[in-house]
């Protein structure tokens, strides 16, 4: 088998570094080949979803922008802000959007004890229960994947917007997404208050381009 490194090298070489964050299906593919990264590439679809909230002001302009054209999305929730935040974490419920599990703490598996990653991931999910989870920044030990992969759908993207990065701006943000997206892709915005000016300014557009590309929206 093939080490990351040499993954990564070879990838690189063909696609460019750029997209191997933007679009790292291709080389998270071959390590996490437990995990779910794009959808049926036959089907002229794409699942809109958002990582780290719930929390006040983003959170809700996101839900009343997802009603206006009447879309769907899973949004994978930090377990400390569901408790911090329950009636933001309702309406996120009520309006009928898929919950995903993103860690109690927001950690990542690579920084602490797997079993205290684990055990974060579970006590997230005594908050609410869903069967779908997905690690922060991507990351996690393999013995983790295992172990989760018993319990949970772990949910990685196709595309990530980069909205939550304050090296480039909102146009940017819709760039990826028009020259990213494909078929059954799973695309990642941010529900955060650092990624909120460009989310402002960018999902709005993204939506509607997608929209003008006949993609239908659904859900994990």
């Amino acid at each position: 088998m093939s080490t990351l490194a040499e993954i990564f090298k070879a990838e690189t070489n063909n696609h460019g570094k750029s997209m191997l964050i933007e679009q790292p299906t291709s080389i998270l593919g071959k390590i996490f080949k437990r995990g779910l990264f794009r959808k049926d590439p036959d089907e002229h679809a794409v699942y809109l979803t958002f990582d780290d909230g719930p929390i006040p002001i983003v959170t809700p302009w996101v839900l009343d922008l997802l009603d206006k054209y009447d879309i769907k999305a899973t949004f994978f929730v930090v377990g400390d802000n569901v408790k911090k935040y329950p009636d933001i974490f309702e309406q996120v419920v009520k309006r009928g959007h898929k919950i995903g599990n993103h860690t109690f703490n927001h950690v990542r598996g690579l920084k602490m004890r797997s079993a205290d990653y684990t055990t974060n991931v579970d006590k997230c999910n005594t908050l609410f229960k869903t069967n779908l989870f997905r690690p922060p920044h991507g990351v996690l030990r393999p013995w983790e994947m295992d172990y989760l992969a018993e319990s949970y759908q772990i949910v990685f993207w196709d595309v990530v917007t980069r909205d939550y990065s304050k090296r480039i701006n909102a146009d940017r943000v819709f760039k990826i997404v028009k020259k990213y997206t494909r078929n059954g892709s799973i695309i990642v915005f941010h529900d955060s208050l650092r990624s909120r000016d460009r989310l402002y300014n960018s999902l709005a557009r993204s939506i509607e381009w997608l929209i003008s590309q006949g993609y239908e929206f659904r859900t994990l």
